[in-house]
């Protein structure tokens, strides 16, 4: 008896990307400006700072962008994760909460700082197209793009 189709906006863990941050409700969100609507909800992928500034001249639209000392911060509608899998050296934040979880850091490193707005678009989208920059990290990683063929919403 075939299943019926379900709505279910999390895949099964199989089809997930191994490594979204946890949601802490506790952890800042990156603000957004309020001048920009983000109807799709958002959430953060991070590339490491090394990359940035020829990351931005290779994409065909760059939504809002934040920076700390070790990661560019790029706001892509929320659920891009689900169906591929992002390099391994590219965090991504559900919620864009980009904290460190509790349990992985038990002190602040010293010169660390939080992440700030570098980069905001001017018309009313803040979001940098999920797709383009997927592609991007992985070729900058020497990764190969990975996805589910199956995945849903």
């Amino acid at each position: 008896m075939p299943r019926p189709h379900s709505r279910d906006p999390h895949p099964p863990p199989s089809t997930a990307a191994p490594h979204p941050a946890p949601v802490r409700r506790d952890h800042p969100r990156l603000p957004v400006p309020p001048r920009l609507a983000t109807g799709l909800g958002y959430d953060a992928v991070g590339t490491p700072r090394e990359h940035g500034e020829s990351m931005l001249d290779c994409l065909p639209r760059v939504g809002c962008v934040f920076a700390d000392d070790r990661y560019w911060w790029w706001i892509v509608p929320s659920g891009s994760h689900i169906g591929i899998s992002w390099p391994p050296s590219t965090p991504y934040a559900v919620g864009a909460r980009t904290r460190d979880p509790s349990w992985t850091v038990t002190r602040p490193k010293p010169g660390t700082q939080h992440p700030r707005l570098i980069h905001s678009p001017v018309d009313g989208s803040p979001y940098t197209p999920p797709l383009p920059l997927y592609f991007l990290t992985c070729r900058l990683t020497g990764s190969s793009p990975r996805w589910s063929v199956g995945a849903t919403e």
